[in-house]
């Protein structure tokens, strides 16, 4: 049972990061990909996680706390420089 759990929510996961993708691609505008690269950011860190909480390695969260900080962080900076405030 747990190896379907973990194969159902690891496709969604997948599936999800593929989504962003394709939209960090074809976006039209800076803005776009700059959500899409955020939305890319919250499924790795969503990833590390499952992935902790699985195979209770929990050292995987404390690195997905660590890219949270630093994704919000570049994700701010790339928002401010596209706004023109650098």
């Amino acid at each position: 049972m747990n190896d379907v759990f973990f194969i159902v929510i690891m496709s969604m996961l997948v599936l999800a990061g593929v989504i962003a993708a394709i939209r960090f691609v074809k976006g039209p505008t800076a803005a776009d990909r700059v959500v899409a690269m955020d939305n890319i950011s919250v499924i790795i860190i969503a990833t590390l996680v499952f992935v902790a909480y699985f195979f209770q390695r929990y050292i995987y969260i404390d690195v997905s706390l660590v890219y949270a900080v630093l994704g919000f962080i570049g994700i701010l900076t790339i928002a401010r420089y596209l706004e023109g405030g650098i």
